[in-house]
């Protein structure tokens, strides 16, 4: 019953996150504010008298046991800011949750990488943001997203495809899954790392809702990764609440002449930190990563998996790959680049299909994966 108390704590009228923050630090626990006298509550930053009278009349509503009941029901832990298991840079930020809904194990002892991106993300996309997220995941480091379409989704698949650990940051509650497509994904991130929400578990998935989410997946990670973005994209703000933080902010480069990378761009003008794989972003948060020698693993890593792609290629189909980039290219300017019939050169990409090395989108274009 200690937990119920934190919900009832939060549904008090006009209590806000920040406000919460600031009776924590000087009540220590939500039953000693409701204990506390008129006098005392208002001389807390933030709390007026309209506040303080609010604290003192306030019972628990019935959605809030409602909400409570489900999380024993379901299985949800709930932890609260005053849990060791809460995440410590989250404390860190001006109006962390006071406490999260969270599915899985939420290891608070492993450093965060958030990657974001367009929800209608390229081809070039989704795969650039697979590679880095396997090769961060692959270090010990958790990589944090929201579970949206497009990056996100990409993301958090390359952390679990290389073994590694994920954590899913919703935009709604437990019992209101968004989008419905990712559903198998939200089960599988459970065994993978954790699904956390600060959300009602009945909380409908509102537009209102994301940007508090993305200052949540800002706020646990040591900086943010922007794959790619249009102008308007709502990864901006992800990357403006880290700045915002004092967190690191990275942006993978495209295409210039692609809406999609209009966003990334322009971080990059603002002094972003530029991206092309997994080492750019540790060698920029190295000071702060929990004493793992992560470049000399960066490193065998790639040697070994660059070595595997040549040892089982013929000759022939290492010379395509090798020729290869991450964005997709037309089979006819890859044969006029190499000086193959195209008959040759379909079967030789068949096979590299096959293999799990290239991706072919419409339009016979090709890309390394």
């Amino acid at each position: 019953m200690d937990k119920l108390i934190w919900l009832k704590l939060k549904s008090v009228a006009g209590i806000g996150n920040y406000s919460i923050k600031n009776l924590i630090a000087v009540f220590k626990t939500p039953k000693a504010v409701f204990e506390a006298d008129y006098k005392n509550l208002i001389k807390v930053q933030g709390i007026s008298e309209e506040k303080a009278k609010n604290i003192l009349k306030h019972k628990t509503p019935d959605s809030v046991k409602k909400d409570y009941e489900t999380a024993l029901d379901k299985n949800y832990q709930i932890i609260t800011m005053s849990d060791k298991e809460y995440p410590h840079l989250l404390l860190k930020i001006s109006d962390p949750p006071p406490f999260l809904y969270v599915l899985g194990k939420l290891n608070n002892k492993a450093d965060n990488i958030a990657i974001v991106g367009s929800r209608v993300a390229t081809n070039y996309g989704l795969i650039v943001a697979k590679r880095i997220s396997g090769d961060i995941a692959n270090l010990d480091i958790q990589v944090v997203s929201g579970m949206a379409r497009g990056i996100d989704t990409a993301a958090h698949i390359g952390a679990i495809s290389s073994g590694g650990k994920t954590i899913a940051v919703l935009g709604s509650g437990f019992e209101k899954i968004y989008p419905l497509e990712n559903k198998k994904l939200f089960y599988e991130i459970q065994e993978n790392g954790a699904v956390i929400s600060e959300f009602s578990p009945f909380k409908e998935p509102k537009p209102e809702n994301f940007p508090m989410r993305n200052r949540i997946i800002s706020g646990i990670s040591l900086g943010t990764l922007v794959v790619e973005a249009s102008k308007k994209s709502g990864s901006l703000i992800t990357a403006r609440l880290a700045l915002e933080q004092g967190r690191e902010v990275f942006a993978v480069p495209g295409n210039i002449n692609s809406f999609k990378s209009a966003g990334t761009h322009h971080l990059l003008k603002q002094g972003a930190k530029l991206v092309e794989n997994a080492n750019d972003i540790i060698d920029e948060v190295r000071f702060l990563l929990r004493e793992q020698d992560v470049e000399q693993k960066n490193e065998d890593d790639e040697k070994k998996s660059l070595l595997g792609i040549a040892e089982k290629l013929e000759k022939d189909e290492l010379k395509v790959f090798n020729s290869l980039s991450y964005y997709d290219e037309h089979i006819d300017k890859i044969s006029e680049k190499l000086n193959i019939n195209i008959a040759t050169l379909s079967g030789i990409l068949t096979k590299l299909e096959l293999k799990g090395l290239v991706s072919q989108s419409s339009g016979k274009m090709f890309a390394k994966i």
